[in-house]
């Protein structure tokens, strides 16, 4: 069976056991090496890891320091992990409506869910396909509230030639979590528009601790400095840095692979699923081609068929605000129809194109 997921993990990694046995394995010099990558990578110098995509989301809703009682706009339409730390954080949850054509939030829909209790909107980015971006961007300068790109399944998307985490949110948070490219088996990381929000995350992940102040020359704790942040022990270990690192020698090879499948898939959608139409991202943007998305009237049946043939493919994500944790249900007819058509087919790095070109039908 083709699996949906699988994770990536580099060949060589010569320098692991010696770090397992240097006993250096808080973050320090692979933590530093990797966000360098990052931030080379997509185009953004102030870029930070944390240790786990949960974390990542709150250093970031405690860097903006929203608050108890505070609303944020989301899309149910997304992973229950990019949802569910808002709760924990005990902020409203509000849902916006998706265009059923990209699984991506409708900024219409967003305009309609703003309330003076406002802060910032969530902004999913569905299996790494692009959504309305500079629409997005318009009601955040509109309303005066912040926009967090939520990019847990599009690192290496892009929007008008930018990847995702330079196109000028406020934050991007992505995962780093195994299924993701790149993988630190666990982690996520941080980008940022602003500077001071960028530098005083640093202290926030830190358990709101500036290292440069926090001890004397002597390396004693210095009684003279005051923890004033709110913060998390959410550094990455040297270990997560370094696997996380060593992904990146090969990240750009493995994303066009995707993205050719992906091209691959087309045609074949097109040769014989006259029913089903791709899922894209908005205009100008380039999907990550995390997994392949579909919108079929025979969802039930093409699942059963294409698992005979040998692929895994599933509906992906379910609708968040069905979940009673998150209150009453809001009737919203994007989502539904979204969810009711949609198919992921594996796209990924390990999928070969002739997998594709054979697959009878």
């Amino acid at each position: 069976m083709i699996p949906l997921f699988k994770p990536n993990m580099p060949q060589d990694l010569t320098e692991l056991n010696k770090i397992l046995y240097s006993g250096k394995l808080a973050y320090s010099f692979w933590g530093i090496r990797f966000e360098k990558v990052l931030s080379e990578f997509i185009g953004n110098t102030k870029v930070c890891t944390i240790n786990s995509y949960s974390n990542a989301i709150s250093v970031a809703l405690t860097t903006l320091e929203l608050k108890p009682g505070d609303e944020i706009i989301a899309s149910p339409m997304s992973c229950l992990a990019s949802n569910q730390p808002l709760l924990s954080h005990n902020l409203k949850v509000v849902w916006a409506d998706i265009d059923p054509m990209t699984g991506t939030l409708d900024p219409d829909s967003v305009i309609k869910s703003i309330t003076p209790k406002t802060k910032a909107i969530l902004h999913n980015h569905f299996a790494g396909n692009v959504g309305y971006v500079n629409e997005i961007q318009k009601i955040s300068n509109d309303y005066g509230i912040y926009v967090i790109d939520d990019a847990i399944e599009a690192f290496g998307s892009k929007y008008k030639s930018q990847f995702i985490g330079s196109t000028g949110s406020d934050i991007t948070i992505f995962s780093f979590q195994t299924v993701r490219l790149p993988n630190s088996i666990e982690g996520g990381g941080l980008s940022f528009k602003d500077d001071n929000f960028f530098q005083n995350s640093l202290i926030v992940r830190d358990l709101g601790i500036d290292r440069k102040k926090f001890r004397t020359e002597s390396g004693e704790i210095n009684k003279d400095y005051d923890v004033t942040f709110k913060g998390y022990a959410a550094l990455m270990n040297e270990i997560n840095s370094y696997i996380g690192y060593k992904q990146m020698d090969n990240l750009a090879e493995l994303i066009q692979i995707q993205k050719t499948n992906g091209k691959q898939w087309d045609e074949w959608v097109c040769a014989h699923l006259k029913n089903s139409v791709p899922v894209k991202g908005v205009n100008e943007s380039s999907s990550n081609y995390w997994v392949y998305g579909l919108l079929s009237d025979q969802k039930d049946n093409l699942i059963v068929e294409m698992k005979k043939r040998g692929f895994i493919v599933s509906g992906l994500h379910f609708p968040n605000h069905f979940y009673s944790v998150f209150g009453s249900q809001t009737i919203l007819s994007g989502v539904e129809d979204f969810y009711k058509r949609y198919i992921a087919l594996p796209s990924g790095w390990w999928v070969k194109q002739e997998q594709i070109k054979s697959l009878e039908w």
